[in-house]
């Protein structure tokens, strides 16, 4: 199993992440994490999914995204594939962190920043790969100070020039049907 980030483009429709989601949910994979938003092409979303699966598994995904009516390409990549980020923030314990100095040690070697202190709590966030949220989550949890956690979805865009659907603006500039020449 490895973990496999699908970049997926689709017209703003009503229930297409639904009928996005309903593929993995008939081919029993779990969905790691997911984010939708607009795309570098003005009227595209672009979905970032991330899930654990084979590569025979993922391309059968893949192709029966794509066959949506309302998907525009479905694409699945590896993270080398990709440049990648995540962005979490955390709500710590201040009166553990002022106890233990190791506690902000651990925050600034993590390149996290502190976004707010009081009595009661403060908020780190962090922005990075996911490994680098995972390990400070890790590390604060270790501490016994965190109190709240919340991470974004992966945030992704491929290592090549343009947008996967780029030449989706052209078709739909002269007026081609969108479908005819992406598949």
């Amino acid at each position: 199993m490895e973990l496999y980030t699908l970049l997926v483009y689709s017209e703003n429709i009503a229930g297409i992440l639904n009928q996005i989601t309903a593929v993995f949910t008939r081919q029993q994979v779990n969905i790691e994490s997911l984010n939708v938003s607009a795309s570098s092409i003005e009227g595209i979303h672009k979905y970032t999914i991330t899930a654990w699966s084979d590569e025979e598994q993922i391309i059968k995904i893949t192709k029966q995204i794509e066959r949506k009516i309302d998907v525009i390409k479905a694409d699945y990549y590896l993270d080398n594939e990709l440049f990648i980020h995540e962005i979490a923030i955390y709500k710590i314990s201040t009166p553990v962190m002022m106890e233990n100095p190791e506690v902000s040690r651990v925050i600034r070697r993590s390149g996290a920043r502190m976004m707010e202190v009081n009595p009661t709590y403060a908020t780190v966030q962090i922005a990075g790969l996911t490994d680098d949220v995972q390990n400070l989550f890790n590390a604060l949890n270790s501490f016994g100070c965190l109190l709240q956690y919340s991470r974004s979805g992966r945030i992704a865009v491929t290592r090549s020039m343009d947008e996967p659907v780029s030449e989706y603006r052209n078709y739909s500039a002269i007026g081609h049907d969108k479908f005819s020449n992406l598949k």
